[in-house]
């Protein structure tokens, strides 16, 4: 006979998922009930275009377990993901799409080796990467960047599909900020990752809707609101060019004493000058990015807000008050 598991609160950030979220919830459902004495599925629309929130709201009506949240506007997957977990209210929270890629039959996997590894957060990584050749290619490099750069030593193998302790959660209530990137955070309260490998199925509807320039500008996004390391290269290379000019000074220097008048390869130190004018305006574009991110701080830009709950999850906010609250504290 299988184990119990805890509590778990599973928490679905949905984008135009209307046509696979009737069988995410029956098989979660299903695989649930038998396993955990109490569960609750929040399922957080992020301003579809489809029906989303319609079926949500029919789904919460037929399933007693099913929470929704609906967002004022498109704010992302990472603050949808914050507005859930601040909501959810048992002892693990599970993410996961609204595609189905994630099988609801592999949460007790995560769940068991949170519990019996005593781990603190537990990725079901894909055993095989199933988004394209060129997704997976800037995934695979962002990952190692972040990996490298950012002291993420469990981000080579991170994944929406995650199992984490409440205990964990606990400094996410107070987290105010537009930029929101949930394993960055992870990563700043625990080093207790496990991992599992488990099947990715196929999408059966709809679209990524991430594509490579997408990943890139999030991942510029997460670089510079969770390290400081662009400013430290900006400052590398402002000292490498620095060294450089020098060494080209007496270079210039010592070939007009020698020759004793114009010193020749205008092309060559016309190309220089290039050189450093493109390595100012790339420092200049760095710095500009950490620029903007401190105004639209100090401004309180909000990065969503929760316009409705459904019935239950209505009762449920005014049962706590600082329900509703704390899922609106997710857009500072």
């Amino acid at each position: 006979m299988s184990s119990p598991l805890p509590t778990i609160s599973v928490v679905v950030p949905v984008y135009n998922g209307a046509p696979a979220l009737p069988e995410l919830v029956r098989r979660t459902s299903e695989v649930l009930s038998e396993r955990s004495p109490d569960f609750e599925i929040i399922l957080v629309n992020d301003e579809s275009k489809d029906d989303s929130w319609s079926v949500i709201a029919r789904l919460a009506r037929e399933n007693s377990a099913v929470r929704g949240v609906d967002m004022m506007k498109n704010s992302g997957q990472h603050i949808a993901l914050l507005v859930g977990l601040r909501l959810a209210r048992h002892d693990v929270a599970v993410t996961m799409d609204d595609d189905l890629q994630h099988l609801p039959e592999t949460i007790p996997d995560l769940v068991n080796v949170l519990v019996d590894e005593e781990q603190d957060v537990v990725y079901g990584a894909p055993a095989k990467e199933t988004h394209g050749l060129w997704r997976d290619l800037a995934s695979v490099i962002m990952k190692r960047i972040f990996e490298r750069g950012m002291g993420m030593k469990n981000v080579a193998n991170s994944s929406a599909f995650r199992a984490i302790r409440k205990d964990v959660l606990a400094p996410f209530g107070s987290y105010e900020d537009p930029y929101v990137d949930i394993d960055a955070m992870l990563s700043w309260v625990t080093t207790r990752f496990g991992l599992v490998r488990v099947t990715h199925a196929d999408r059966e509807h709809g679209a990524s809707n991430y594509s490579f320039f997408k990943l890139v500008r999030y991942s510029l996004n997460l670089i510079t609101s969770f390290t400081a390391v662009p400013l430290h290269v900006t400052s590398f290379i402002g000292f490498l060019f620095t060294l450089l000019g020098v060494a080209l000074l007496a270079y210039t220097v010592g070939s007009y004493f020698q020759s004793g008048g114009t010193v020749p390869g205008f092309a060559f130190q016309a190309s220089i000058v290039t050189i450093f004018a493109g390595a100012q305006l790339f420092s200049l574009g760095i710095i500009g990015e950490y620029l903007a991110k401190i105004h639209f701080r100090s401004m309180g830009r909000p990065g969503g807000l929760v316009r409705r709950f459904t019935p239950r999850q209505e009762a449920l906010a005014s049962s706590k008050p600082e329900s509703k609250a704390a899922a609106n504290e997710a857009a500072r």
